[in-house]
């Protein structure tokens, strides 16, 4: 048997439940591309089985061979086509052979994994011997994935972390214990050592934390508050898309939501994460009529309600530029200490283009109401 391993291995088990579905960041960035927009793939894994192997699951066959790698990972491979069998894609049910050559693609470059420290200004609400708090603005990448090897939030807590002894960026059990979109601003809590991670972890696995976000949202919110119950998962007829999918098909996911104020075509909403599902509140608040003020994945950066006058268009494409992003704020965050247990609760003022965005919706609609 011969092997060649370079496929990005998967994180520790506790990662995917610390971070509540964390794993799609790294489709955050755009995938490359082959002739006629069709994502190139590249080879990360390849193995030729030997000639006396006997008939075997894939999926099995590959869990005993790729050090790190879950066979949940390996299935989600082939049910993106992503597992080859002899230059075809399989499903992770196939029955390997001898001499089969297996091969694993991914639509990235393979690259080295390691952490660089990187002085990147960070603003750190709170930091003791075991966590921090950092507010993160929009437009900074999270975790290092396709196309943000560099430039990452992890990158710069590597650097403000590099004398601390015990601290390793590469190690799994510290670090980010949760994450938000890049073009999402708001509050993160990061664990300086394992148990603290653990601690962190659990708290927002069993829904214990305190978590709130702001938006503006597309269209006039009815009724005053609800919940959004659905199951996400990655949307059939694009990849790169989140969506609510039948019972079964996805992640159980439920928002809870009130509105703060009105403005005639747009309103403010506050969130309430009761699970973390990636995208959530995006797809949700879609899925219900209202996609996030410019949010270009989802189509908000369209304009989706109001008038045909131009000089609506207008204001709005102003708006648009005043608030290049989805408009989502991750406001509050609460949770336990994990060595103290006292109950911590952190809030991030509105970053400045939500509050000039905010504020001319604000005067848009006294305006309309005054004519």
């Amino acid at each position: 048997m011969t092997t060649t391993d370079r496929w990005w291995p998967d994180g520790p088990d506790d990662d995917d439940m610390l971070a509540d579905d964390a794993l799609s960041d790294e489709l955050d960035g755009d995938a490359d591309t082959a002739d006629g927009g069709t994502p190139a793939l590249y080879e990360h894994f390849r193995v030729e089985v030997d000639r006396g192997q006997a008939m075997m699951r894939v999926d099995k066959y590959l869990t005993d061979r790729m050090q790190r790698v879950s066979r949940n990972r390996i299935q989600q491979a082939a049910d993106a086509g992503m597992l080859m069998v002899n230059g075809s894609p399989v499903k992770s049910s196939y029955k390997v052979k001898p001499l089969d050559v297996i091969t694993v693609m991914m639509d990235r470059p393979p690259y080295d994994n390691e952490v660089t420290p990187e002085d990147i200004p960070l603003d750190i609400v709170y930091e003791d011997d075991t966590l921090m708090v950092i507010d993160k603005p929009a437009g900074l990448v999270v975790h290092p994935g396709h196309g943000n090897w560099h430039g990452t939030l992890v990158n710069a807590i590597a650097w403000h972390l590099k004398d601390l002894p015990k601290y390793n960026a590469d190690d799994p059990h510290l670090g980010l214990v949760h994450r938000i979109d890049k073009d999402t601003s708001g509050l993160l809590v990061v664990a300086k050592t394992p148990d603290a991670k653990t601690d962190l972890g659990l708290q927002f696995f069993h829904k214990t934390t305190r978590r709130r976000y702001r938006a503006l949202v597309w269209g006039n919110v009815e009724p005053d508050e609800g919940t959004v119950t659905g199951d996400i998962g990655r949307n059939p007829k694009d990849r790169m898309l989140m969506a609510v999918l039948p019972d079964g098909q996805g992640k159980h996911a439920v928002t809870h939501y009130r509105v703060l104020e009105r403005f005639g075509y747009v309103t403010l909403v506050e969130c309430v994460l009761e699970t973390g599902r990636t995208h959530q509140i995006r797809v949700h608040m879609k899925h219900i009529g209202h996609t996030l003020f410019n949010d270009a994945r989802y189509g908000g950066h369209e304009i989706l309600k109001g008038t045909h006058f131009a000089r609506y268009k207008q204001f709005v494409n102003n708006c648009f530029d005043i608030c290049p992003r989805q408009a989502l704020h991750a406001m509050t965050l609460g949770f336990r200490h994990p060595v103290t247990g006292e109950e911590m609760d952190f809030t991030s003022p509105l970053p400045d283009d939500m509050e000039r965005l905010i504020g001319k919706w604000r005067n848009y609609i006294s305006n309309r109401i005054l004519e």
